[in-house]
């Protein structure tokens, strides 16, 4: 017998086993709760995972991009090629670290950075491409890493989404040059908030450690030395504790969460969700996690906004999200010289682009519900 469907269905919601918790409460009755043993072990277990390299965590996923920028010498005067269709974090820290944000188009199949635009929008000041695997969908690996070879630059992967995705075999992680992943409550497995960066060798694992708190080396029993301005960003033993439980669960989630992907794709098969034009995630079930499942609406057939079909579903017991606002349209970039009309394909995506519920424990029934409501919706409010 199945589960039965929730009163509300919510956008997302993690699975927290009751072994994890009772293990926080032992962290708690510890009196060890800020960064400790737990927080390495999670470490190890993550750089087991991401095949032998240095892992370090962190208390986001917003900074360990800071920290990877740093680490690799970026700052005033460098600028850096990203997206515009991303979490505002992926550029904010570019400008944390006083360089520019070079955005480059989208690809409207993948919904990822168009990486035949990357080369055009290289410069003599460029240092870096930040790339973003969204809704969990790797960019590709080879073709991106080709062309940072061959322009002599670094790659930091915002792999915020893409934790347990692989790349033609390899898991995301395994391999590349920096790689950051998050572990918000939203994502694949959560550490409640936290994030960790895959780096390449010791000496950036050490770095990584300085920028982490406050730049600190310490020698002894009373030797400090601070050597770089590092910040707070110091994972806490009772956040790790809880990743510590999910990490195991890794695999059985995504499977739950491609098997939910297939659903949705079934069941928006039917000739009247069919029949709406509504844009769907590309049909991948080798390589992404499915972290989001994400339609783009039909705007241009519609009577209603976005923003309106969002209440409908709310008021329906359903809830939806927008991942994400495009970037350059936000007064902070347009003060940089950024407009509208710079990247029509992302800027369509984005007035359109709708997350659904979407997380290992709904079920078919949820699913069906989201995507019967939805078609009412969108169908009563077609333009004639």
């Amino acid at each position: 017998m199945s589960a039965p469907a929730l009163s509300f269905l919510p956008l997302t919601r993690p699975t927290i086993d009751e072994e994890t918790i009772a293990e926080v409460g032992e962290v708690l009755r510890s009196g060890w709760l800020t960064t400790g043993p737990k927080a390495k072990e999670l470490e190890a277990k993550l750089s087991e995972y991401c095949g032998g390299r240095p892992v370090r965590v962190f208390n986001s996923g917003t900074c360990t991009m800071e920290i990877a920028l740093r680490i690799a010498g970026i700052g005033p005067g460098h600028e850096v090629i990203t997206t515009p269709l991303s979490w505002v974090a992926t550029s904010n820290v570019v400008l944390e670290v006083g360089a520019r944000p070079v955005f480059v188009e989208i690809d409207p199949a993948t919904r990822n950075i168009d990486l035949e635009r990357i080369e055009a929008a290289i410069t003599p000041a460029t240092r870096a491409i930040l790339p973003v695997d969204l809704a969990g969908l790797p960019v590709d690996r080879d073709r991106l890493h080709a062309i940072a070879k061959k322009h002599g630059l670094r790659v930091i992967e915002d792999a915020a989404q893409s934790f347990g995705s692989h790349w033609r075999g390899r898991r995301i992680g395994s391999f590349g040059d920096f790689v950051s992943f998050s572990f918000h409550p939203n994502k694949n497995i959560t550490t409640i908030e936290g994030g960790a960066l895959v780096l390449n060798d010791e000496r950036e694992a050490a770095l990584a450690e300085q920028y982490r708190l406050q730049g600190v080396v310490r020698t002894g029993f009373d030797g400090m030395e601070v050597e770089v301005v590092g910040g707070k960003f110091n994972l806490t033993d009772v956040a790790a504790c809880v990743g510590l439980g999910q990490l195991p669960h890794l695999e059985e989630f995504n499977a739950k969460r491609r098997a939910l992907a297939r659903d949705y794709f079934e069941l928006f098969d039917a000739p009247a969700a069919r029949a709406l034009g509504l844009g769907l995630p590309p049909r991948d079930f080798t390589q992404t996690n499915w972290h989001m499942f994400q339609v783009v609406l039909p705007e241009e057939r519609l009577t209603i906004k976005r923003a309106d079909v969002m209440a409908k579903l709310r008021d329906a017991g359903i809830g939806s999200q927008v991942h994400y606002p495009a970037i350059h349209r936000f007064a902070v970039y347009r003060r940089l010289g950024w407009k509208d009309g710079d990247f029509p394909i992302a800027e369509r995506v984005c007035r359109s682009i709708l997350s659904l519920p979407f997380f290992p424990a709904m079920t078919r029934d949820d699913a069906s519900r989201v995507v019967e409501t939805l078609t009412a919706i969108l169908t009563a409010h077609q333009k004639s």
